[in-house]
């Protein structure tokens, strides 16, 4: 732990009575490492370098720097954070977002320089103070980042395996759920959770399951395809299957997968004059002039 009379108390006292010129050459080394340093960001950079500069002062005048955990540190790790996240939400990488926090090295080393000229000893001491707590909150930004940044990506895929398995009224009580790509665990999981709920939704007895847009059915395909299958009817919806080429059919029967008790067709269109068949509906031409 280092003393509170000693080198965080010298180093408070350096940021206190020079607090103003710090963040100017802190602002301009930022402009000169980070490319995409625009005007537009510059108000809100200059910002958050004057709140964690100030709140980097107030955490090393308790003593405690060589302990970023602790209590005293809660706001400049709360700041960090919030710069973090709000970074990786904006397409920043993470050299770009450590480098705000590296950078500022720099600035306080030539301040040290200017005061303690004459005290090798001091000036070794507080360089390596200095320099081993920004590189913990440097690590701790990174870290921050690439966790914000993982969530915004699962987030993402999430919503495309949302898209990517629309479910459709077609009609009344019937549904039609077109399948694009290949098809996994997860995106199966999805599958079968959007078909359910819209089948509540909706009340419908009949959910046509599309794979013309599958590019192949292999074992694994076929047994998503069948819990779907099962996951639907135990909600009160028989599934009709469209989209079976001949060479998915073929597929399907050397991979010896039971589909005897579901409906299969080779076209959607198919598939639709059989679900309204089964539901007791018909499409009449309109008669003309």
């Amino acid at each position: 732990m280092i003393a509170k009379n000693d080198d965080a108390n010298r180093i408070y006292i350096l940021i206190r009575e020079s607090e103003a010129e710090i963040l100017e050459e802190w602002i301009a080394i930022l402009k000169r490492q980070i490319v995409r340093f625009d005007a537009a960001g510059e108000e809100a950079t200059r910002r958050q370098c004057a709140q964690l500069l100030g709140l980097f002062r107030n955490a090393i005048q308790s003593g405690k720097a060589d302990n970023i955990d602790g209590r005293d540190w809660d706001d400049v790790r709360h700041l960090l954070s919030e710069i973090s996240q709000a970074r990786a939400r904006q397409g920043s990488t993470p050299s770009e977002t450590a480098t705000l926090v590296f950078s500022l090295k720099q600035p306080l080393f030539a301040r040290l320089r200017i005061e303690l000229a004459k005290k090798p000893e001091l000036l070794a001491e507080d360089t390596w103070t200095i320099s081993s707590l920004i590189d913990k909150l440097g690590l701790y930004t990174i870290e921050v980042f690439q966790k914000s940044r993982d969530q915004i990506i699962a987030r993402q895929q999430q919503e495309l395996l949302e898209l990517s398995t629309p479910v459709v009224k077609l009609w009344q009580n019937i549904l039609a759920l077109p399948l694009i790509g290949t098809l996994d665990s997860a995106r199966t999981q999805v599958v079968m959770e959007n078909l359910l709920q819209k089948i509540i939704d909706t009340g419908a007895a009949i959910a046509i399951i599309d794979i013309t847009g599958v590019p192949t059915v292999d074992t694994l395909v076929a047994q998503h395809l069948l819990k779907t299958i099962s996951a639907a009817r135990l909600m009160g919806a028989d599934c009709i299957i469209s989209g079976i080429r001949p060479q998915i059919a073929q597929t399907i029967v050397h991979l010896g997968v039971n589909l005897e008790d579901v409906i299969t067709k080779a076209t959607l269109a198919d598939a639709f004059l059989v679900a309204l068949e089964r539901t007791g509906s018909a499409v009449h031409s309109g008669a003309r002039n």
